[in-house]
C-alpha cells in the first residue's frame, strides 16, 4: 500500500493479504474494516474499485488494520455485532456475542409461548443481547437484565434506546441478587463457564474480552453452580432455567439441576451438533 494514491480495490487486496495471518476470514475482515474506514457498506466495495482513499481514510484502514492484526475482535474495532438479525453496540467491556447463544433465545421463547404476559430474567446481560431480543419477539412480557458490571450495563440500556423496547429493565447485581424476591417465568443466562486453565484463553482475539465473561473457575462451573442453586427460589412453580454452557459440561449440568431438584431436563446442540444449552423446569 506504497505511494500516496490507493483505491479500494488495492485496498482490499492488501488488507485481505496482511490478514492472512491472523484470521481465517481474512477478507471479510479487510472488507469490513475498509467500510468502517471510508463509511461504505462493505457489500457495495466490489462496485466501487477504482475509488480513491483520501488520506485520512487510508490511515483510519492502516490503524484499524493493526489493531485486527493485534487480535482485536472485528466486533470492537467497529462497535456493533449483529444478533438475533438486530445491531448491538459492543465494548471491550462486554462478550461478543456469539451465535450458538441464540439457541439460548430459542428455548426461552418455547417456554413464554404459552404464557400471556411472561416474566423473564437475563442473568448477567453483558451488551444485553438475550434480554432485548426476547423483548424484540415478546411485547407483551416483562424482563429484567442483570449484570455486576455498571459498564456492560451502560452499552446494553443504549441497545434498548437505540431499539427502542420499554420492557427491559435493567438492574446492577451479581446473578440471582438482583432480582429482589421477584417471582419470574423463565431465567436465561450465558454465563462465564470456560475452565481458568484452557489453552483456548491464550487465543490471541479472546485476550481483548473481559475475563469475568468467560472463565468460570477450575472447572467452569462456578458461577453454573451459583445460578442453578439460587434461581430456584425465584422462579414460578413450572418456571424454567435455560443455561448455555461448554460443549463437554452438559452431563454436569444436568446432574447439578438433578441435584437442585429441577425436573424436565434435557440439553440441546447447537448448530455445530455440540451440548450447548441445558433446561430444566422448577418444581410444580
Amino acid at each position: 500500500m506504497s505511494g500516496p494514491k490507493v483505491t479500494v480495490g488495492q485496498a482490499r487486496r492488501a488488507g485481505t493479504e496482511r490478514l492472512r495471518s491472523v484470521s481465517e476470514s481474512a477478507q471479510l475482515d479487510a472488507d469490513i474494516i475498509l467500510s468502517e474506514a471510508i463509511s461504505m457498506h462493505h457489500n457495495m466495495l466490489s462496485m466501487a474499485p477504482d475509488l480513491t482513499l483520501s488520506s485520512r481514510q487510508r490511515k483510519k484502514f492502516e490503524s484499524l488494520l493493526d489493531r485486527r492484526l493485534m487480535g482485536e475482535p472485528i466486533a470492537y474495532i467497529t462497535g456493533v455485532k449483529e444478533f438475533w438479525s438486530l445491531e448491538f453496540h459492543v465494548s471491550p467491556s462486554t462478550l461478543v456475542p456469539r451465535p450458538e447463544t441464540e439457541l439460548v433465545v430459542e428455548r426461552a421463547l418455547i417456554h413464554c409461548e404459552p404464557l400471556d404476559s411472561p416474566v423473564i430474567a437475563d442473568l448477567g446481560t453483558g451488551c444485553g443481547t438475550i434480554a432485548l431480543s426476547l423483548a424484540s419477539e415478546l411485547s407483551n412480557s416483562r424482563i429484567v437484565a442483570t449484570d455486576i458490571s455498571e459498564e456492560a450495563l451502560h452499552i446494553a440500556r443504549q441497545n434498548s434506546d437505540n431499539l427502542k423496547y420499554e420492557n427491559v429493565e435493567f438492574v446492577l447485581g451479581d446473578w440471582t441478587e438482583a432480582l429482589s424476591g421477584m417471582q419470574i417465568d423463565v431465567i436465561a443466562a450465558n454465563p462465564p463457564y470456560i475452565r481458568d486453565n484452557d489453552p483456548c484463553l491464550k487465543d490471541i482475539f479472546m485476550l481483548h474480552e473481559p475475563s469475568s465473561a468467560l472463565t468460570g473457575g477450575l472447572d467452569g462451573l462456578t458461577s453454573i453452580r451459583r445460578i442453578i442453586r439460587s434461581s430456584g427460589p425465584h422462579l414460578k412453580p413450572g418456571g424454567w432455567l435455560v443455561l448455555e454452557h461448554g460443549f463437554d459440561q452438559a452431563e454436569a449440568v444436568q446432574d447439578l439441576m438433578a441435584e437442585h431438584n429441577y425436573s424436565d431436563i434435557k440439553t440441546f446442540n447447537d448448530l455445530a451438533g455440540l451440548s450447548r444449552v441445558t433446561e430444566g423446569c422448577a418444581d410444580k
